[in-house]
């Protein structure tokens, strides 16, 4: 059972979060081919080998979903716009796409839900792959014209926007591991995406202040690094791994600059003159988005910086193998009040597990108690001090989890990806509950 509503205060914020690739169906809607597309379209770069083309078919199914949103007694909407749908070559509007963002925003308020906007979750334009994508110092300003575009359309009725999400994932998952597109393994594509990614926020939000936007912030995630013995080597690799995932992007946003441990392999193939922009690269926040699933283990390896490698944890385990570690929230939230934000609002924008179905694909009973347990780790961070304002669980439809393909099922409502067929699980009536009682 999730915890009492009364536990959390009045304008406590609840909602669920979808990205725009992952459910909307890219081949729709005159959308161009983003750089997902073309990594979808190599084998043996997405398990199952599949591709975001149909999706969830939300951008046919929207209102239904909305519904679902709705009848749940959720606040909030947190959505994407897809870069790609909105200017299918990186520059030009394409009417088409902000014609389905402004009816999805009329339809959120036409149901009481908080439109929270995110600008860019992951699907940049092909076109600007071709060019280097977020390699090219470039896309910091077709970044910003690509968020005013879109706050001139819908900005009067956008209760909070990020510009974007998860940067590590965009910079390090995709440039240098390889695992997201575009699929590269090279220390210096990543290190010059993971200046240039800050470099695109701060363009962006400088842009949107100018054209009167408010309540902006930027969406960061988070996981927890441990060393898995108590070896110096391991506590070493587990110190770089914090410094390039958990310290990297806040850090320079508050304007702390770069962590030492990060710059030891990173410094050498940043851009010129990089530190020329840090004073940029910290605009101001009006609130801070935070994502947290799970916690590594970190033992050393031997060769090139970093030399850390991830080692299996005891802890019980999500469908994606992840750990279940719910006091970490609680332990992040409260590092960043005491290291990094201080009062700055924070925000709950993803947390989620994808649970593997059962004889009844609705039955999740497991997901309902990861939600209780890291619910009550928000309200301990909130007895802690934390200026915490809201939750939104990842993710309210089962959907593309991108280079696991339709195999996880993150979703609070089931999607039969043959039918489109929506039936909300167990979770979703215990949400239903709570928020409704």
């Amino acid at each position: 059972m999730l915890p009492p509503r009364s536990d959390f205060p009045a304008d406590f914020t609840f909602g669920a979060a979808t990205s725009a690739y992952q459910i909307e169906g890219s081949a729709q809607g005159g959308a161009g081919p983003s750089h997902w597309d073309t990594f979808a379209a190599t084998p043996g770069n997405i398990i199952d080998n599949s591709n975001g083309s149909r999706a969830c078919d939300h951008l046919n199914l929207w209102p239904q979903d909305l519904d679902l949103i709705c009848d749940a007694g959720f606040d909030a909407y947190r959505f994407s716009t897809s870069w790609a749908r909105v200017m299918p070559d990186g520059v030009t509007v394409n009417p088409e796409g902000l014609d389905f963002y402004d009816r999805l925003v009329d339809g959120m308020l036409e149901r009481g839900l908080k439109p929270f906007l995110t600008y860019h979750h992951w699907d940049l334009p092909a076109a600007l792959a071709d060019k280097g994508g977020w390699q090219n110092r470039d896309v910091a300003a077709q970044f910003a014209d690509l968020c005013t575009t879109i706050h001139d359309r819908l900005g009067d009725r956008i209760a909070s926007a990020a510009t974007l999400n998860e940067p590590w994932c965009m910079a390090w998952l995709s440039h240098f591991l390889g695992h997201h597109a575009p699929g590269l393994r090279d220390i210096r594509a990543a290190s010059r995406a993971m200046h240039h990614v800050l470099l695109a926020h701060s363009t962006a939000m400088q842009s949107l202040r100018a054209a009167g936007a408010k309540n902006l912030g930027i969406v960061l995630n988070f996981e927890t690094q441990h060393p898995a013995d108590d070896s110096d080597g391991a506590r070493r690799a587990a110190d770089v791994q914090d410094a390039i995932y958990n310290q990297w992007f806040i850090r320079a946003i508050m304007g702390q600059g770069y962590p030492e441990a990060a710059l030891e392999g990173i410094g050498p193939h940043l851009p010129d003159r990089w530190q020329d922009d840090m004073a940029t690269i910290a605009q101001p926040l009006d609130w801070l988005g935070v994502n947290y699933y799970t916690r590594h283990l970190n033992a050393p390896a031997p060769g090139l910086w970093p030399n850390a490698r991830d080692v299996p944890g005891p802890l019980p385990k999500t469908q994606m193998d992840w750990e279940i570690r719910p006091e970490g929230l609680s332990e992040f939230l409260v590092r960043l009040k005491t290291d990094h934000t201080g009062d700055l609002p924070l925000y709950v924008t993803e947390n989620g597990m994808a649970h593997a179905e059962g004889d009844l694909v609705t039955a999740d009973t497991g997901r309902v108690q990861f939600i209780a347990d890291h619910l009550r780790a928000c309200k301990s961070a909130m007895d802690q001090g934390v200026d915490l304002r809201g939750f939104f669980y990842w993710s309210l439809l089962d959907n593309y989890e991108w280079g696991w393909g339709y195999g996880p099922r993150f979703g609070l409502v089931h999607v039969d990806y043959d039918t489109m067929a929506r039936t909300p699980k167990d979770s979703w009536h215990a949400f239903r509950r709570m928020l409704t009682a």
